[in-house]
Formats: structure tokens, sequence, C-alpha cells
């Protein structure tokens, strides 16, 4: 435990640290924030309203804001991995390695700091509510947080994952950046993903960012106080195979995601730095 906490401590001092990245996190957030929740706002709320027959009553941006949420907590988690790759570069890897820290507890302890930096950006967040004119309960913004936290831990154990594959950052920016904007996309982030084509709907229900997103919209939103047509146009109606998913079920797959990550990415670490 030790050993965990050393690591995450060390990860979370560098963050606050680094004032250049801190504030370059959330170019691309709260870009797209101004692009969906604001230029595009207008034609958005026309469309999804005459799908669910909510007319000029249906809120775009209060939609879109949990997506951007987390899209700051994708980005944050994978791209804090970097630093695995920075720290074999200054030998500062080499000298984790021949202490008594075991491969696990190195694993945990990065996966523990950049979901807790990951979380502290998605928080932060949260101040724009007030100048957006959104309405969120302080009770949802409450229940969401555990949820951000275990959300931005099953990420950041994806990019530990890629980050113990490959040996340069030039390499690790380009395998992630492929990934990145589709999971963004492809997930309801920023506009519902109902009536996809057959092919792109498989992408879209094996896409963990998707049910990461679903659960933060359905924990934000006033769910229960929208009607079906409402939920439907905004893709809060998630199903596979026809079956409509639980939150409760969402959670716990998100929750094994994370494990079974931080499984392979240890197993990748011990091998790739034995």
């Amino acid at each position: 435990m030790e050993g965990i906490y050393a690591i995450w401590q060390r990860d979370l001092l560098k963050f606050f640290r680094d004032k250049a990245r801190l504030f370059g996190s959330f170019t691309m957030p709260i870009l797209f924030l101004l692009i969906f929740g604001g230029g595009l706002s207008g034609t958005m709320e026309s469309m999804m309203g005459s799908m669910a027959g909510a007319g000029e009553g249906f809120n775009y941006v209060e939609f879109v804001f949990p997506g951007i949420v987390a899209m700051t907590l994708l980005m944050t988690s994978i791209f804090s991995s970097l630093s695995i790759i920075e720290d074999k570069d200054f030998g500062y890897m080499k000298e984790i390695l021949v202490s008594p820290i075991s491969r696990v507890s190195i694993a945990v302890g990065k996966m523990l700091g950049a979901a807790t930096v990951a979380t502290i950006q998605g928080i932060i967040l949260f101040l724009l509510i007030p100048l957006l004119g959104l309405s969120y309960s302080i009770v949802s913004l409450l229940q969401v947080l555990p949820f951000m936290f275990l959300f931005a831990a099953a990420l950041s154990g994806l990019g530990l994952l890629i980050a113990s594959l490959i040996r340069s950052t030039q390499g690790f920016q380009m395998i992630v950046q492929v990934l990145v904007m589709p999971m963004i996309f492809l997930s309801g982030a920023l506009f519902p993903i109902n009536n996809m084509p057959a092919w792109m709907d498989i992408i879209v229900k094996l896409n963990p960012v998707t049910y990461g997103v679903d659960v933060m919209k359905k924990i934000m939103i006033d769910v229960d106080s929208l009607s079906p047509q409402v939920q439907n146009a905004m893709g809060l109606n998630l199903d596979v195979f026809g079956r409509p998913v639980t939150m409760i079920e969402e959670i716990l797959f998100i929750a094994g995601f994370a494990a079974l990550l931080v499984l392979l990415a240890t197993f990748s670490f011990r091998r790739a730095n034995a």
C-alpha cells in the first residue's frame, strides 16, 4: 500500500506542478462544448426535438455536457499513461523495478494516479454549469463522482496497457489518437447513437465509453421526468442484442473492464520490463 500511495502521490504532484498540462487538457473539451453546445445547439435541438415531439423545450446542451465530461475523463486518463514511457526514458522506471514494489502495485498506483487527475479535471468542468445555464442538481453531481473515478480508472487501465507495449512517445500518441476519436464519436457523448448502420452499431456496443457516457447521463439528467419519446431521441434507452441494459449492469461492466485491463497491463508490463 505504501508503494501504491507513493506512485499515486508522485503522479498527482506532477500534474499540479505542470500548469501547461492543466490548461491544455481543457482545450479540446471546451472547444467541443462551444461547437456542439453553442454553434450547433439550435440545429440539434430542432432535429432531436422533432424526433421526440418535445418542441423547443428540448435542451441539447444539457444532453451534451455529461458527454463532454466523459470526454475529459477519457483523454486525461489515457494520456496520463504517457508518463510511463517518459519514466522509462529518464530511468525512473528502472529504479522502481529494482525496488521491492510488486508490478501489480506499480500498475495500480499508476492507474489510481491517472484516475484521480482525470476526476479532478472533470470536477473542474462542473464550474461551467452555471455559465451554461444548466440545472443539474447538487445531489446528482455528488452521485456521479464515484462513477467518474471508476470510469477514469478503467480508461487509465487502457492507457496503461498501451504504454506498457509501446516504447516511444510518438508511437503512443499516434495509437491513442487513432483510438480516442472513434471512441468519442461512437459513444453517444456528442449525439444520439440510435438508428446507426448495423456494422457501426456493433462498434458502439463494444465501445466501453458508450456505457460510461450512458451512466453519466442517466445520473446527471433527470431521466424519470422525461417522456419515452425524449429518452429515445437522446439515446438513453441503450440495448444490447435487443435487451435493455440497466445502469447497474453498465457499472458492473465498467468495473470488470477496469479489473481486466489492470491484469493485462500488469502482465504486459512485467514482460516488457523484466
